[in-house]
C-alpha cells in the first residue's frame, strides 16, 4: 500500500522560534516555514516535519543523527556554535564528549526543545 508513497519523519518541539534558529543557525540546515511548521531539508532529499507541540516532552531517545567524516572536528565546531555535548552516567566519553567505546564515535547534545540528536564518524 505504501511502496510508492514517499514517507517522512516528525517531531515535536515547544518553540518553533528557538527550533528555527537551531536548526538554521547553529546547525546551519535548510529549513523551510509553512503553517507555523517547520521542514528541515536534509542531505539525500529527506525532509523532517518540526511541529509545535504545547505539552512537549522531549523524546528519551535519539531522533535525529548526523554522520560525519570527523568527529573530533564536528565536535568542536559545534561547540564553537554553542552545543553543549551530553554526558551519560551509563556510558563512558571523553573530555570532549565523545562515546569511543563500543561502535562508530558518537557525541550527543539536544536540542532548545530537549530532542536528543547525535554525531558520529562513519567508519
Amino acid at each position: 500500500m505504501f511502496s510508492q508513497t514517499k514517507a517522512f519523519s516528525g517531531f515535536s518541539v515547544n518553540d518553533i522560534a528557538a527550533a528555527k534558529r537551531f536548526y538554521g543557525e547553529t546547525l546551519g540546515l535548510r529549513i523551510s516555514e509553512d503553517h507555523g511548521m517547520l521542514t528541515l531539508h536534509i542531505a539525500g532529499g529527506n525532509d523532517i516535519l518540526v511541529y509545535p507541540k504545547e505539552n512537549h516532552t522531549p523524546a528519551t531517545f535519539t531522533i535525529l543523527n548526523f554522520p560525519v567524516d570527523d568527529i573530533d572536528k564536528a565536535v568542536d565546531e559545534l561547540a564553537a556554535r554553542g552545543v553543549r555535548f551530553e554526558r551519560y552516567d551509563s556510558l563512558k566519553t571523553d573530555e570532549k564528549g565523545v562515546f569511543r567505546e563500543e561502535g562508530p564515535p558518537i557525541a550527543w547534545f539536544t536540542d532548545p526543545a530537549g530532542n536528543v540528536l547525535s554525531v558520529l564518524q562513519e567508519q
